[in-house]
């Protein structure tokens, strides 16, 4: 099972996963889970025994193999663990692809580990994957509120509503409940959130948030828009006419009597005009009566 880390910049339009495939990788974990406890139904094996033996060198082998075993006698312990863990696997496989893969496996590795150092050494061994479904309830829960982004939020929500009345499983109410492993595979999970908050899916950010962490400051849209008026007033200015503003000046010009007879003689001239005939072969200018 193998998680492309750079599926998000390949989906950029698709912040999360593909559900067909989310599906799967949860179907195929149910798969080794019930092949195992067919294993142990057939084998007349003490396979507890490779469950977690709390401060127990020898219960080292815990920490990979207790999420694996569950009871022999009492099938109601696998059918249980089985649904719930579809459900949220298959959620964190979708909404968190790019590290889901890595959540996963500290999950089941510091759930052991945490049970390992803090439960008591009864001479009883933990097994069941309980602890690791605790702790993909506490991740995407807390995951969901740290990021602040609606779609996860609303897993978060889903996630209290549906497997909320799993809280009181970290109270020793039962003797033959690992209330110790419920526990720790929580904390488990919501020290996960927190060390993966800003990986994977994040809340779109705006423009101005954006500028804001590049040390942008912000324009000063007062001073902009009192630019703006002030270009728009001096090309009004200058597109009115400049000589509409200058005085009308009026020229008189006047003309002696000499040359009123001149102007009226050169105007008898311009009304006599010359025709030409021909006759007979020969160009004969006739003056022009009126």
């Amino acid at each position: 099972m193998y998680f492309d880390k750079t599926y998000a910049m390949k989906h950029q339009q698709h912040p999360f996963g593909s559900i067909f495939e989310s599906v799967i990788y949860s179907l195929l974990l149910l798969v080794v889970l019930w092949l195992v406890q067919w294993v142990q139904s057939v084998f007349h094996y003490d396979f507890y025994k490779l469950g977690m033996l709390p401060r127990t060198w020898s219960g080292m082998k815990g920490v990979l193999f207790m999420p694996l075993l569950h009871s022999r006698h009492d099938i109601h312990h696998i059918l249980n663990n089985s649904f719930a863990l579809l459900v949220l696997l298959t959620m964190l496989i979708y909404y968190y692809r790019a590290i889901a893969f890595k959540v996963f496996v500290l999950l089941w590795l510091m759930t052991g580990l945490l049970v390992w150092a803090y439960a008591q050494n009864k001479g009883v061994y933990h097994i069941g994957i309980s602890g690791v479904i605790y702790g993909l309830v506490g991740f995407l829960f807390t995951s969901g509120v740290l990021r602040k982004y609606l779609p996860l939020q609303a897993i978060s929500l889903l996630v209290i509503f549906a497997y909320g009345n799993l809280i009181w499983g970290i109270f020793p109410v039962q003797a033959s409940v690992s209330w110790e492993g419920h526990f720790m595979g929580l904390v488990a999970g919501l020290l996960l959130a927190f060390a993966f908050r800003s990986k994977a899916v994040q809340a779109p950010k705006y423009q101005y948030e954006i500028e804001k962490e590049l040390g942008i400051e912000p324009p000063d849209l007062e001073a902009i828009w009192n630019e703006k008026q002030a270009q728009l007033h001096q090309q009004s200015t200058a597109e009115e006419s400049p000589t509409s503003m200058l005085p009308i000046k009026i020229v008189y010009l006047y003309k002696t009597d000499t040359e009123q007879e001149q102007a009226s003689e050169q105007g008898n001239n311009t009304n006599q005009s010359t025709t030409w005939t021909k006759n007979d072969g020969e160009t004969q200018q006739l003056p022009n009566q009126h």
